[in-house]
């Protein structure tokens, strides 16, 4: 079974490469990563070997829930004219989520999870889009296994193993950022309403228990941990003043640096996404009076006005930033980093100084969030994505540590304020516990 679904993917990232052209792909194929990483997580250790990645017999699967109040909204176009809209994934499908109801302790307590999945900037790569589940809820597993952040099982998710657990798939391409008006520059089938699947989503979870809850937190990986801090202060504002409210981007924190051929890949690929969609409202509005729409997609240059206490959970050593944004495929035409993309270990000291120099690039963006009291992070030196919605990464005997804290106890400690919670890891490859992805094997 595994295999096949290994083989899958790679037929899957081959079939994108031959519809798209070379600059598109190489960042919007690589957002399936995260999906890749659910089907096939082949890790290497420095302190032992993969098989250490089993999985826990305790996480649970729970069933999709598509948005039973996706009736219809109104919304004032261009035009002034009052239109119904609905909020609709890319192709029109009804949005979807999985809930499962917190007991005891944890029974007026959330912790909500947006899924990651990349970002399209095309009407053709959004019109592939939908023919897959980040796209359209037709594709969506009718289960998924909820582990790490989203366990049941207290001793792999000590602090909100009992807590209302909400799983909320992307399927808009924008993390929840799209509006209606921009389907008018198109002449296909898309929806880009990102913002209405948001507020679609959150007022049926009010609905079912969210409008009384006494501590919450929200939290997303990858474009999920983007949208996350995108609408941190709107999840603030719609909860019960008295709450205890936080947020937490895992691998949410991209960089805009150029690659290492001098171009601007990644700031261009965000600027044809946030004008595709008409993203520009749904972004933090201080932010864009000062610059262009798009490069308040990135959070180096807004997180500072998020008022809601942030905890950050990045590896400094991001493969997907590292493939797509400081070395992707265009800028490496020769294949020179094809080794070092599958395994950091197969890095030249060359590379490796190169890969230094991001890590510094990236320290220095949260270098003014370090000194905020109410922030939190947890930035290990590991060649990874996102890590906290599984359960190996998230807390266990095994999981990766910095300054003998897992990213659960660390999360803990900020969210419930037992303790400052600010580690910053030492540079790679001193971190013996540390999982680091080695995609070799995908290539056989």
């Amino acid at each position: 079974m595994a295999i096949t679904q290994r083989r899958g993917c790679r037929s899957y990232i081959t079939i994108l490469h031959q519809r798209w052209g070379k600059r598109e792909s190489a960042i919007a194929v690589a957002g399936f990563a995260t999906v890749l990483l659910t089907f096939s997580f082949i890790l290497s250790s420095d302190s032992s070997s993969s098989d250490r990645f089993s999985g826990t017999g305790t996480d649970a699967f729970v069933r999709l829930t598509l948005l039973s109040n996706a009736v219809q909204r109104g919304a004032f176009l261009e035009s002034n004219v009052k239109e119904i809209q609905k909020y609709d994934c890319l192709d029109g499908s009804v949005p979807a989520y999985h809930f499962q109801k917190g007991f005891g302790y944890g029974s007026r307590r959330w912790v909500l999870h947006i899924e990651g999945g990349g970002w399209c900037n095309t009407v053709a790569s959004c019109t592939f889009r939908k023919t897959t589940a980040l796209g359209s809820s037709k594709y969506m597993d009718h289960q998924v296994l909820f582990s790490g952040i989203l366990s049941g099982d207290q001793s792999h998710n000590p602090d909100f193993y009992n807590w209302n657990k909400v799983k909320i798939r992307y399927c808009d391409g924008a993390s929840f950022t799209g509006h209606p008006e921009s389907e008018r520059n198109n002449d296909t089938k898309l929806f880009f309403r990102g913002q209405l699947i948001w507020e679609a989503m959150m007022d049926e979870l009010l609905s079912i228990g969210l409008s009384n809850a006494q501590e919450a937190l929200l939290s997303g990986c990858s474009a999920g941990g983007l949208a996350t801090l995108i609408h941190c202060d709107d999840f603030r504002e719609i909860l019960p003043k008295d709450a205890r409210v936080k947020c937490l981007s895992d691998a949410g924190f991209f960089l805009n640096e150029q690659d290492v051929a001098g171009n601007a890949t990644i700031q261009s690929f965000y600027h044809d996404v946030v004008h595709l969609q008409g993203t520009a409202g749904s972004l933090k509005q201080d932010c864009v009076a000062k610059m262009e729409p798009s490069k308040c997609f990135f959070p180096q240059n807004f997180v500072k006005s998020i008022n809601t206490p942030v905890f950050f959970v990045n590896p400094t050593y991001d493969f997907w930033q590292i493939k797509n944004i400081l070395v992707p495929r265009p800028a490496d035409p020769r294949g020179h980093w094809h080794k070092c993309h599958l395994n950091i270990r197969n890095c030249s000291p060359e590379q490796i100084e190169v890969l230094q120099g991001f890590r510094n690039s990236f320290l220095k963006a949260l270098s003014e969030l370090q000194q905020m009291k109410d922030v939190g992070m947890f930035i290990n030196s590991c060649y990874i994505h996102c890590q906290t919605w599984i359960s190996e990464t998230w807390h266990g005997p095994y999981s990766p540590k910095i300054n003998n804290k897992t990213i659960a106890e660390s999360v803990g400690d900020w969210f419930f304020e037992r303790k400052v919670s600010k580690h910053i890891d030492c540079p790679y490859p001193c971190n013996p516990t540390c999982f680091h992805m080695d995609f070799t094997l995908h290539r056989r």
